[in-house]
């Protein structure tokens, strides 16, 4: 008998098991893929630690919730059967007890699933949450415990309160299926006899015991969410300010409190009003309950206009100075350094020399202009697509140069029709190739960019070289591949129809060996991979080939930037991407942006290999807990930023994401005086410019330049602010990037006794010159238009340039953006000319080499030494240069003759006579 009843089990088992597998077939297969994916990249262990805490929550979890689930059916059953007095049970009741093992089943694994399955990254931060070391001024408690604590114990209430609610439906469903299941055998009474036929109301007393105690524990549960409720007022938007205010304190807390201990005292009127049938009097409690929480709101409104608003600044300056307080602290703004910036403007040709490689580095290219020229110049076949344009800076052949550059990424979309066949898609066209890079401060005599890394394959003009230009893994790489195949790779367009193949030499890709072929067909419901004949044993699949995906399915849990930058280190193209730990929960600190996160750190950089896929994480900031706290719960997936090769590392940058939204909060919260910010009479706003026709906030820019007071050129990210609702700039703030400042804010003060131009004053007072106007005027007829590029706010030594670069767009079909002229502004002068060196030389004039001494006729002095001499090639320079300053003075003065502007051609005919008596000069000397 024993023996027959093990085979019905194990057969049962066989069956359960085989209808699991038949209802998680895909969940299965994806996670033996994903599981090879993981192993690939070597973060087996980050994979495996979501499964291991699953497991280790679900399991318990479902053997407890099974049990107690069986338990209280079985209950449930008994109450029925003495209701309905069931006397003569046999075999059915021993049936039922076995069919209450499904259900039982069924409730503890959807339980455990559930709160394994929503708890468990934050359980995870609960046991490894590392400490802010501040707590709040409210409650004294760490800010760790909002971040990492509080919302594990509100999502645990949420999780019992659904739970509870289903259990009150289980006992509902319940009694209505025994009552189909066992009618009663006989009625005793009248009444009984009716009872069937009120259903409903009869099957609600009968439950009314287990009812009751799914109330109580409701009302446990809700006295700990009033508890917990307590510690959101730090959260309020009910004061004058975000977080908890006189009101919130004096009146809110004081409700929680109550709220909570009526709560408890409902429980108990719960118990109360079964035990002694004495529903009217143990409702009043729960009634009591209503009426506080809606007098307890009465009171707070009356507090906050009668008492509050007629005294804010007295009553609320406290709370002020805590929003203020961390909210800096909660955008990493308390440590901004604030310089004061006396412009003078007294700038010198000397001074320029001694920021020549900032005046080098001002960018007169736009990169939305230059994504159009690379994608047409630089494309060179219709499948190519230059995505975006990245800023960064390189040392080109002992210049710190700052540049655009962007991948040539594969477009599969851009195929023809007929081309998009299985073969050509997964395994001919499988990578883009090399990249465009370009200074930001030069263009061609067509005004395009001038490329110093161009065509395929790349051909490089610099010291800069690129050995494997192969971009396996991109933006634009969004199918899987798979390599090592008979079939060999279109590499490059060689021209005509003859291209360059080529076979993967890289180490991404998992084996499409013995059942991988089978696993793969079915991951990827494709069966021609199942019949190529193109694969073979060496064959790998590569999958998750956008950057993006890629990163994100590793690290889902933090935030990452969408603008992933190219860079060539040591002959190979890498993605960097910018990670950033983000929380709504930081107590006192106010949204930004309209959202409701109210923290940001750029704690991550990411590194992906263009061609093998390899990705690393590194901490680029160690301060910060909520990183830390990730790095306890997955110690192998993240590096030190120290760990980074120095190659790449000099070419992390601060973000314009972080910095942007920093400078945002910046506008209200560099007021640290709470009557001032709650009046706002120092607000400031970041500047406006005119781009193309429109007028727009100005954007964060990147730029070499060398900081006010500092000793080197460096890459910073600034933008300027002016007063609200002014035009005039106030200041400008910057973030450095380089070496051992990166990360350094540096806010610099200008003058607010006098009026600095801001960039809209400059945008107006380009639009007031008169002959620019009728330039721009003149430009813009045939259908032309007329770009202007972003006005930048260079600081040079105690000065200020602007500098914004004129774009022409003929009106022909497919046309490019030229750059035609550049508008230097300085002090009162508005200057336009083809280049920014002659702008500058109009505005400050030429630096012309001393007078040679007159020669003797022996060629050595009075002591026999040999007079110095000047370099040949530095003569004709200087005579180059002034030849080229005399021509262009001609034309702009044949120019201004033909447009009537005396004034102008005045001007001009000076000019040019300066120049030639200069050149009269210099050939006389030598």
């Amino acid at each position: 008998m024993i023996l027959k009843n093990s085979k019905k089990l194990f057969i049962a088992f066989v069956f359960i098991g085989f209808f699991i597998f038949l209802g998680f077939f895909r969940q299965i297969i994806s996670f033996v893929v994903d599981y090879q994916w993981f192993t690939e990249l070597g973060y087996t262990e980050v994979f495996l630690t979501k499964l291991k805490t699953q497991f280790t929550l679900g399991i318990p979890i479902f053997i407890v919730s099974t049990v107690l689930f069986y338990i209280y059916l079985i209950i449930l059953k008994k109450d029925y059967y003495k209701k309905i007095q069931v006397y003569e049970v046999g075999k059915l009741e021993k049936r039922i007890n076995k069919i209450l093992i499904l259900p039982s089943i069924f409730l503890g694994f959807t339980t455990a699933t559930s709160i394994a399955g929503k708890l468990w990254f934050y359980l995870l931060n609960y046991f490894h949450a590392e400490s802010f070391n501040i707590v709040d001024p409210l409650f004294n408690k760490d800010i760790s415990f909002y971040i990492f604590k509080l919302p594990v114990l509100q999502e645990l209430l949420g999780t019992l309160v659904g739970l509870l609610v289903a259990l009150a439906m289980v006992t509902f469903i319940f009694y209505i299926v025994m009552f189909f299941v066992k009618q009663p055998t006989h009625y005793e009474s009248e009444e009984e006899m009716k009872w069937n036929k009120n259903l409903i109301k009869n099957i609600t007393k009968l439950g009314i015991k287990q009812l009751t105690m799914i109330g109580f524990m409701l009302f446990i549960i809700m006295a700990a969410n009033f508890y917990l409720g307590a510690y959101n007022l730090l959260y309020s938007t009910t004061g004058a300010v975000y977080g908890a205010g006189y009101t919130d304190i004096h009146v809110s807390l004081l409700l929680y409190r109550l709220q909570m201990v009526i709560a408890l005292f409902s429980a108990a009127a719960l118990i109360y009003g079964y035990a002694k049938k004495a529903w009217k009097k143990a409702l009043l409690v729960p009634a009591t309950l209503i009426l506080v929480t809606i007098l307890g709101n009465v009171v707070g409104f009356a507090v906050e206009r009668l008492v509050v608003e007629p005294n804010v600044i007295a009553k609320e300056t406290p709370y002020i100075e805590n929003n203020i307080s961390f909210t800096r602290k909660a955008y990493g703004l308390q440590n901004v350094t604030v310089k004061d910036f006396d412009v003078q403007n007294n700038l010198t040709l000397e001074d320029l020399e001694n920021n020549k490689e900032t005046i080098a580095n001002i960018r007169i290219n736009d990169y939305r202009p230059t994504i159009e020229s690379y994608n047409q110049l630089q494309a060179i076949r219709p499948y190519y697509r230059f995505v975006d344009v990245d800023i960064d800076r390189y040392t080109i052949n002992g210049q710190y140069t700052q540049v655009f550059l962007a991948p040539r990424e594969l477009d599969l979309n851009r195929l023809s029709e007929n081309a998009r066949t299985w073969i050509n898609q997964h395994l001919k066209y499988t990578h883009g190739y090399g990249v465009a890079l370009s200074p930001v401060n030069a263009v061609t005599s067509e005004g395009q960019p001038e490329l110093l890394i161009r065509n395929i394959p790349p051909v490089s003009t610099i010291d800069i070289d690129i050995e494997r230009p192969e971009i396996y893994f991109g933006e634009l790489t969004d199918e899987y591949i798979i390599v090592n195949t008979k079939e060999k790779e279109f590499d490059y367009p060689l021209g005509g129809d003859v291209n360059a193949e080529t076979i993967y030499e890289g180490t991404a890709g998992t084996p499409l060996s013995g059942i991988n072929k089978l696993l793969y067909t079915l991951q990827e419901r494709n069966f021609r991979m199942l019949i190529s004949n193109a694969l073979t044993s060496e064959s790998r699949i590569v999958r998750h080939r956008n950057v993006m995906e890629r990163i994100n399915k590793i690290a889902p849990f933090i935030y990452y930037d969408e603008d992933p930058y190219i860079v060539i280190h040591e002959g190979r193209l890498f993605w960097i991407i910018d990670g950033y730990t983000i929380t709504s929960n930081y107590p006192y600190a106010t949204p930004y942006m309209g959202g409701r996160n109210n923290y940001i750190r750029n704690s991550v950089k990411v590194v992906v290999d263009a061609y093998n896929g390899d990705v690393d994480y590194y901490i680029s900031d160690q301060e910060d807990p909520v990183i830390n706290t990730y790095n306890n719960i997955f110690p192998t997936l993240f590096k030190d930023l120290e760990e980074m090769p120095e190659g790449l590392r000099n070419h992390i940058r601060y973000p314009q994401v972080l910095f942007d939204i920093q400078a945002e909060v910046y506008e209200l919260y560099h007021i640290t005086n709470p009557s001032i910010f709650y009046t706002e009479e120092d607000v400031w706003k970041i500047a406006q410019e005119r781009y193309f026709q429109n007028q727009q906030e100005i954007e964060s820019q990147y730029m070499i330049m060398k900081l006010p007071g500092e000793e080197k050129e460096e890459f910073v990210l600034s933008v300027p602010y002016t007063p609200n609702r002014l035009p005039n700039m106030i200041a400008l703030l910057m973030a450095r990037s380089d070496g051992d400042n990166y990360g350094e804010l540096v806010l610099y003060q200008l003058p607010k006794d006098r009026n600095i131009y801001g960039p809209m004053q400059i945008e107006n007072r380009i639009d007031g010159d008169s002959t620019i106007s009728q330039n721009l005027t003149l430009w813009g007829e045939g259908g032309s238009s007329v770009i202007r590029g972003n006005l930048l706010v260079i600081p040079i030594e105690e000065s200020l340039l602007y500098v914004e670069p004129l774009y022409i767009r003929a009106a022909s079909q497919d046309s490019l953006p030229e750059v035609k002229m550049v508008i230097v502004a300085y002090r009162d002068q508005i200057i336009m000319e083809e280049t920014l060196d002659l702008a500058l030389e109009r505005i400050f004039g030429r630096k012309t080499p001393a007078p040679a001494e007159p020669r003797e006729d022996t060629e050595e002095g009075e002591a026999g030494e040999e007079r110095p001499q000047i370099p040949a090639e530095e003569i004709i320079q200087d005579i180059e240069s002034l030849i080229q300053r005399a021509n262009q003075a001609f034309e702009n003065a044949n120019r201004s003759s033909q447009e009537g502007n005396w004034a102008e051609y005045g001007r001009y005919i000076n000019e040019l006579e300066e120049a030639l008596r200069q050149l009269e000069n210099e050939t006389r000397n030598q």
